[in-house]
């Protein structure tokens, strides 16, 4: 498939428009604290807790210590991982697939502790607890 040139137009000013936000100047991994340090060009260090990024989460620190930056600063790429991560996304809070934040905001769900689900608990005890599986047949 070829592209057009507006469609080559289009990605330029996209790209553009991305920069404008903060592109990366440097990334590193800090061994002391298990995070990557993103800095923009804005001056801003941004840092993030590696177990939260996907394709990083059980990487030796010697893969996590190698990473490059695209040429727009706009995207961080581990070649030992073969992972690819958006600056733009970082921004955004964005650190990984869809797929990937749903199961880490239903792990942190699951661990959250409230009053309701206290007594929910509580409710479910005196019933008799959670009623063992039937067999599958």
């Amino acid at each position: 498939m070829e592209n057009s040139e507006m469609d080559l137009d289009a990605a330029e000013t996209a790209g553009v428009a991305e920069r404008a936000h903060g592109y990366a100047v440097t990334a590193r991994f800090d061994r002391r604290r298990a995070r990557l340090v993103v800095e923009l060009n804005t001056g801003v260090e941004v840092t993030v807790p590696t177990r939260q990024l996907e394709g990083l989460t059980q990487a030796s620190p010697e893969d996590l210590a190698e990473i490059e930056l695209s040429p727009s600063g706009l995207g961080l790429h581990w070649p030992r991982l073969d992972a690819d991560l958006s600056v733009p996304g970082l921004l955004a809070g964005i650190f990984g697939s869809r797929q990937w934040m749903a199961s880490l905001m239903g792990q942190a769900g699951g661990r959250v502790r409230s009053a309701s689900k206290a007594e929910a608990a509580r409710a479910n005890g005196r019933k008799g607890g959670r009623p063992p599986r039937a067999a599958k047949g």
